[in-house]
């Protein structure tokens, strides 16, 4: 916790002289604020206050129980689990997911992912590329992606945050990496803080740090003077994003969801933050921060929710998770309507594969790579529909594979992002295309 004390006038957004700035369990991860805000001078595409909420599902989901059935397939294949009509004609889910039904026109489903690596990484989730074979520092998630190429919306904000809990299980609370793009471009997570108690500024008041913010700025004017590599540049915008952060209740409060109406607080549930075996709590609050949060001015907010690797007694942990999965992201994607965001604001939910369509021997469904499940919302996309179909056992994609990358060119094309001409430098200074093999935004939505 950060509390700076002092004789305190009132700022811009009305905070009391009596009142002190308390920033908690902020993720530093050893850095200061200041590299975690570095900001590089770029020029955006867009000033747009556009974003993405990304719901990563660790452990890979079990796409024929969810958005898939196979009523037809024998017994050891179909499951436990029937569906239900949707408020779309046609199109069916399962029954215990009743609030995405009576939603479904805001929804897409895709029942035809492909490409996923076998393995319990939230890697290829975040930023749509596979792990081998990356350029050195490694591919930047799309979060850190807009940092680089959008930069904050507010300085008061962070352009990236990352609300991913700590697991056992660590790739699984992977809330993305900057990869070649450096800390600079690194997710803000308040989850993940030292939590080593207080940490107190004495005497700092905010006339000592508006001093200690011209003194600092004399100094990079003075380097940056006698720089001859332009390593300076930017680093104005980016000591501004941290005194921002210092002196603005505005991140504060949109973490805060006390401040939000108890009706909205009841409607998006509350979760339970134990972890189960190695990973995966329940953390229903996260649903209504992330909207919290882009509304505040977050670009990308990502979040993961409870624990989906069922290689025993699949369909009775679903009965408990489906409810809630179905609680959470129906009160996001109805909130984001009612708040006029649902134009701006992409919505993905996808685990880094499907499972196998025979059941095992413990009641459990294992590792299926070959073809997965997502659902998209919102973000202006042309929903209400869905895209792609299994084969009869829900094993093989049968019509309209999609790969990841396509996925990501669709998010970056509803952030007025064009993948095909935008790049960002590499470590060694050549430009990188945003997703790979020329993958262009799924013709079906845009």
């Amino acid at each position: 916790m950060l509390k700076i004390h002092g004789q305190w006038s009132r700022m811009c957004d009305r905070i009391s002289r009596r009142n002190f700035l308390r920033i908690g369990a902020l993720g530093l991860g050893g850095f200061t604020l200041s590299e975690l805000f570095r900001i590089e001078a770029v020029t955006s595409p867009g000033r747009s206050h556009k974003a993405v909420i990304m719901i990563f599902l660790p452990g890979g989901p079990s796409h024929q129980d969810m958005f898939d059935l196979k009523m037809d397939a024998p017994a050891e294949i179909r499951g436990e689990f029937k569906p239900i009509k949707t408020n779309v004609p046609g199109i069916q889910i399962c029954e215990h997911l009743p609030k995405l039904a009576a939603i479904m026109d805001k929804l897409v489903i895709i029942r035809s992912m492909v490409g996923a690596e076998d393995n319990h990484y939230a890697f290829q989730c975040l930023t749509g590329r596979h792990m081998k074979g990356q350029p050195p520092g490694g591919w930047p998630a799309l979060g850190s992606v807009l940092s680089k190429v959008q930069g904050p919306l507010n300085n008061a904000v962070p352009p990236f945050v990352g609300l991913s809990p700590k697991m056992g299980h660590v790739p699984w609370s992977d809330a993305g990496t900057p990869g070649f793009l450096g800390v600079a471009h690194a997710p803000f997570t308040p989850n993940k803080g030292a939590g080593q108690g207080d940490m107190i500024l004495n005497g700092v008041t905010l006339d000592r740090l508006s001093d200690r913010k011209r003194l600092l700025s004399s100094f990079d004017r003075f380097r940056r003077d006698i720089d001859t590599n332009g390593l300076m540049e930017g680093l104005d915008a980016f000591n501004q994003q941290a005194f921002g952060v210092l002196t603005s209740s505005k991140l504060l409060d949109a973490l805060d969801i006390s401040k939000e109406e108890p009706k909205v607080r009841d409607r998006y549930g509350k979760g339970d933050p134990k972890n189960r075996d190695d990973g995966g709590p329940k953390l229903m609050e996260h649903f209504l921060i992330a909207r919290r949060l882009v509304e505040a001015g977050a670009r990308c907010v990502t979040l993961a929710f409870s624990r989906w690797d069922h290689h025993g007694d699949n369909f009775g942990a679903l009965r408990q998770d489906l409810p809630l999965l179905d609680q959470g992201v129906s009160a996001l994607v109805e909130d984001l309507h009612q708040r006029g965001l649902a134009q701006d604001v992409s919505v993905v939910v996808w685990g880094e594969f499907g499972r196998t369509p025979v059941i095992n021997k413990d009641a459990g469904r294992d590792h299926w790579p070959r073809v997965s499940c997502a659902v998209l919302a919102c973000g202006g996309m042309k929903t209400g529909q869905v895209i792609g179909a299994t084969d009869r056992l829900g094993g093989e994609a049968v019509e309209r594979p999609v790969q990841f990358g396509e996925v990501f060119a669709t998010l970056y094309h509803n952030l007025g992002i064009d993948v095909s001409k935008v790049t960002v430098p590499d470590l060694a200074g050549r430009p990188q295309y945003l997703v790979d093999h020329g993958y262009q935004p799924l013709r079906e939505l845009v």
